[in-house]
């Protein structure tokens, strides 16, 4: 004997079991969301991040010029406005940039521990800028860490070196010359051309300091 699968009497078992019935709310339930969610992502999030990534124009337009606290007013409230958007964090690693010229390291720092990057180049500049910042503050210690670290998060022939040869100025300012010697010889072995082989007179001085 066949069952009657009409409209009528699939709601007429739902309605009688409490079980069945729940399933099916919370299934349609789900299947809202579902539909709220990509309304709000096709009509809400992809228009607004397309909008933030021309939020920092102007600013980075002003920066190129030099024209600093221009850039940053420009550069403030796009990171207020479209913070987590991709143009909110390319604003705010630049506003970290401005902030710096300024000789506002601290704050600097805080838009640069804040930015989201996925990028592997910025994430090498990030920790690079942070390390910079901390230099300029005289927290030579902390300088190297994350001189060391940039270094290392994305490997070439431009940035590594220079970012070795920065964490061994730092470590000597602090009279850790094994660590200098350890950052110097890294170039030579890996980078032996680099800023026309400069690095060796360092890694003599460090080297005959460290046997002292």
């Amino acid at each position: 004997m066949s069952e009657d699968f009409s409209l009528s009497t699939v709601k007429e078992k739902i309605n009688s079991s409490k079980k069945l019935k729940l399933t099916t709310y919370l299934i349609v339930g789900l299947i809202a969301l579902l539909a709220v969610y990509m309304l709000y992502r096709m009509f809400f999030i992809e228009p607004a991040n397309t909008e933030s990534k021309a939020s920092y124009w102007r600013g980075l337009n002003f920066a190129v010029k030099d024209s600093t606290d221009k850039a940053i007013q420009e550069l403030e409230p796009a990171v207020e406005n479209y913070d987590g958007r991709d143009g909110g964090e390319v604003a705010q690693f630049l506003l970290a940039t401005q902030y710096m010229k300024k000789g506002k390291f601290e704050d600097a720092i805080t838009q640069l521990e804040e930015t989201d990057v996925d990028d592997t180049y910025l994430s090498a500049m990030k920790s690079g800028l942070i390390a910079d910042c901390k230099s300029e503050m005289k927290d030579y210690a902390g300088a190297v860490e994350l001189y060391v670290e940039a270094a290392s998060i994305n490997e070439n022939k431009f940035t590594t070196p220079m970012y070795l040869f920065k964490a061994g100025l730092c470590a000597e300012k602090v009279k850790d010359f094994t660590k200098a010697v350890e950052c110097y010889q890294k170039i030579k072995d890996d980078y032996p051309d680099y800023g026309n082989r400069k690095y060796e007179k360092y890694l003599s001085r460090a080297t005959n300091k460290q046997t002292k």
